[in-house]
């Protein structure tokens, strides 16, 4: 196990319970990047799946932090499918 990746996975991960939350405060998820969310979603992807071949108990943290960037990424794409339609102003 490694402690720094461990830590760094924790920093990253403070942030998105900020981020879910401003998306579903404001419903509005202009300034967002479906692309940069994909990319960090296939980054973690990749961790978890490293993790299942030399499994540790950092896996955990890949995972919440995975679960955590799909929510915000349906989000952002729920709102912007509602904005586009007029059904959100």
């Amino acid at each position: 196990m490694n402690i720094f990746e461990a830590i760094m996975l924790v920093c990253f991960g403070a942030s998105w319970p900020v981020s879910i939350w401003k998306t579903v405060k404001v419903k509005n998820p202009v300034g967002k990047s479906i692309g940069f969310l994909w990319l960090v979603e296939i980054g973690y992807i990749s961790g978890i799946i490293y993790k299942i071949e030399h499994f540790d108990w950092v896996i955990a943290l890949y995972i919440l932090n995975a679960i955590m960037v799909a929510t915000d990424l349906v989000l952002v794409m729920y709102y912007r499918k509602l904005r586009s339609s007029g059904k959100l102003n």
